[in-house]
């Protein structure tokens, strides 16, 4: 899944970039905010040091070619307000994670879901993928409906799936296969 130069996504409202260590400020406000984290399997950040561990691990997916992570930035402003991308990629499999956070201050909006959209389509029609794949907590309702407007599909739960925060977390496993979407830009 490697890629030439980071690729800028633009939707209405938004841009999605690459985040750099300057974001680093903007990625700890929503990052240490416990709403925002108890559902992402993470303890809220503490300091700048874990946005900036947060960015080099953003980095390092891309160098690997197992993901890439955007910043969701909105075009008036420039601030990194959330995430979106793809991790754990399996290219014999054509399949690859897709997820999202956002800062509280943004939600209900209808960002995340112009966000997610974006890298969907991103990714089935830059990428070899033909399955994305959502891994959400049972309790995380708002990203439930979020990716079923999405069109994901829920196709079962995956009984202490991860061990996060010094417990086992069951996840719903979501899909999305490429046949299922319009990808006209």
């Amino acid at each position: 899944m490697k890629t030439a130069a980071f690729p800028v996504l633009e939707t209405e409202r938004l841009l999605l970039r690459k985040v750099t260590p300057e974001d680093a400020a903007s990625m700890l406000t929503y990052l240490s905010d416990q709403n925002v984290m108890q559902h992402m399997g993470l303890e809220p950040f503490q300091s700048i040091s874990d946005a900036l561990d947060e960015i080099a691990w953003y980095e390092s997916i891309v160098k690997e070619g197992t993901g890439i992570r955007w910043g969701i930035t909105l075009k008036e402003d420039g601030q990194v307000i959330g995430s979106c991308g793809f991790l754990n990629y399996v290219s014999k499999h054509h399949r690859i994670e897709i997820g999202t956070e956002l800062s509280r201050d943004y939600w209900h909006q209808g960002i995340a879901s112009e966000a997610l959209q974006a890298v969907i389509h991103y990714g089935f029609n830059n990428l070899e993928i033909q399955r994305l794949e959502a891994l959400i907590e049972p309790a995380n309702y708002a990203s439930q409906k979020l990716f079923e407007r999405q069109g994901f599909m829920k196709e079962g739960l995956l009984r202490s799936y991860e061990y996060t925060c010094g417990k086992f977390d069951d996840l719903y496993m979501y899909s999305l296969l490429k046949h299922e979407v319009s990808l006209k830009e």
